[in-house]
């Protein structure tokens, strides 16, 4: 893998990151189950607008993905657009599965180094709520073929074929595509191979959720975290329902194993849930962000992304980028002040220490020297994805909001965030506050 040395700044200046906000995220059908994507998108790029004081004519672009694709509406970024009525403003949308929003980030910083941009909004949504429900693949084809048949006699005939296993809806799967298998159980075969206990992994989660209670405790998510107002009557809705505000170590050994129910380790307390949400940043030229009188979070200060192949270590995709990202931003491990790591599972966390760790295995890989040891007292420090969940398409944004406040609350630093994601995929991302 080819990298040097590179500053992520243009005529205009460094990317800079003046606002990051989120919904509260909320448990598959619970607090969102009659919300969907777009209406969760919506309401973040609203109140992020209204808190900056910006109207439809200052937005230049907004870039913005999902993962759980609305099959009637795929189009996210423009959709949000409409429904908050900025007709004029230029939207389009990417998806890179749980890295949506670290690549929708990473296209506006692009737009605004290329001088095409010096103001826009990045970000991800998704609702689990309103996943479809999927068809057998009999009923569907079946389906497919009445919608064509030219009388009811054919219709009829076509659908006496089906049997009654046909009619029953499938349990929606997160499988990958390629190597049929789920998440879960690849993350059940990496930490076999790099030497993962239970105690470790049941550790990390235990970590997130006491970090994650610490910091609404403590009020660190007050400005990132808005108010929801839910429909019918305008509920508002503050707080995460996720966080386990009292977690108790000891309650963690007590699951049971989910994906290798004979050998396994990985439990529902070990992973991140099923998860509803929307994030999204507000993105200026450095000139811009001055000219405006805004003082931002902070800046981009590099990223990268990498990719291997899915059919074994599926979730290391972050051991290949963070060495990529940190040599750009030309920076070692001991420069960083903070690491958040999304924690798709607390095995797979524990699989890219190990990973980022190891020299052969880095070089093996990236041709890069391997960053280190991370030093844990700065890994996550208020809670990942185990305690707040994961909408696939916001975690990027939440992940670097969360960030960039917690190096201005200690008066500034260097901060890597890193994400793993389907297909082997690995996203990486140095963020720098002053």
């Amino acid at each position: 893998m080819p990298v040097r040395k590179m500053k992520l700044a243009g005529r205009a200046g460094r990317v800079a990151i003046v606002d990051g906000l989120r919904t509260p995220f909320a448990r598959i059908a619970t607090h969102y189950k009659d919300l969907n994507a777009i209406d969760l998108g919506a309401m973040v790029v609203q109140e992020l607008m209204a808190r900056n004081n910006l109207d439809q004519k200052d937005i230049e672009q907004l870039v913005f993905g999902m993962t759980v694709m609305i099959p009637e509406a795929p189009f996210i970024a423009r959709e949000i657009a409409l429904a908050l009525g900025m007709d004029t403003v230029d939207a389009y949308s990417v998806t890179r599965a749980c890295a949506t929003s670290f690549q929708t980030t990473a296209n506006v910083a692009d737009n605004i180094v290329a001088g095409y941009t010096d103001l826009a909004i990045a970000g991800g949504t998704d609702s689990t709520s309103c996943a479809r429900v999927p068809l057998s693949s009999e009923l569907s084809a079946v389906l497919r073929d009445v919608s064509f048949a030219k009388s009811m006699k054919d219709r009829i005939k076509l659908l006496s074929q089906l049997k009654a296993r046909d009619l029953l809806p499938q349990a929606p799967s997160i499988t990958e595509y390629s190597v049929g298998e789920t998440m879960g159980e690849s993350t059940e075969k990496m930490v076999k191979k790099w030497g993962v206990g239970r105690d470790e992994q049941d550790d990390l989660a235990h970590a997130s959720h006491s970090n994650a209670a610490r910091a609404w405790a403590e009020g660190r998510l007050d400005q990132q975290v808005m108010t929801a107002f839910l429909p019918p009557r305008a509920t508002p809705l503050k707080d995460d329902n996720l966080v386990r505000k009292h977690s108790e170590r000891a309650g963690y050994s007590k699951l049971k194993p989910v994906f290798d129910k004979v050998s396994g380790s990985v439990t529902a307390g070990n992973s991140s849930p099923l998860t509803d949400g929307a994030g999204a940043l507000l993105l200026m030229s450095e000139k811009k962000a001055k000219a405006l009188g805004y003082q931002p979070l902070g800046y981009i200060r590099s990223y990268a992304f990498a990719a291997r192949t899915p059919k074994d270590d599926l979730l290391m995709g972050p051991v290949l980028a963070a060495p990529a990202a940190l040599a750009r931003a030309g920076l070692g491990l001991n420069d960083l002040t903070l690491v958040d790591m999304h924690e798709a599972f607390a095995g797979q966390v524990a699989c890219n220490l190990r990973g980022l760790a190891d020299d052969d295995y880095v070089r093996s890989q990236t041709g890069l020297a391997a960053p280190g040891e991370v030093d844990r007292s700065i890994l996550n420090v208020n809670g990942g994805s185990i305690a707040y969940g994961h909408p696939f398409g916001a975690t990027g944004a939440r992940i670097i909001s969360q960030m960039l406040y917690e190096l201005q609350r200690r008066g500034g630093g260097l901060g890597l965030t890193t994400a793993c994601a389907a297909g082997g995929i690995g996203a990486a991302m140095v963020l720098e506050t002053e």
